[in-house]
């Protein structure tokens, strides 16, 4: 196990999400020290281009799922009491 060298305090794996360093784990200290060592060896420059594209598109798909839900929600509340208000008028001629 990798200990912060300023505290002594475990460390924990965390996943960088920056541009220069997409999805690249490194050790980070248990307190509030910070980043301690890199868990994985450096990406190549290709890589680099391609990850923050990949997660742009998988977070603007992501967020178009999350829109087409609330609208299915939604849509489902219309259908409900649409059926409610044809019933009622049905049989209350």
């Amino acid at each position: 196990m990798v200990r912060c060298f300023r505290c002594g305090a475990p460390s924990i794996i965390r996943t960088s999400w920056t541009p220069t360093n997409p999805g690249r784990r490194f050790y980070c200290c248990s307190k509030t020290c910070g980043l301690i060592d890199w868990y994985d060896p450096e990406m190549c420059p290709r890589s680099k281009q391609i990850i923050p594209g990949l997660l742009n598109s998988m977070n603007q798909l992501q967020a178009q799922v999350n829109g087409n839900r609330v609208e299915a929600k939604w849509v489902k509340k219309v259908l409900v009491i649409s059926w409610l208000i044809f019933l009622v008028l049905y049989f209350f001629k």
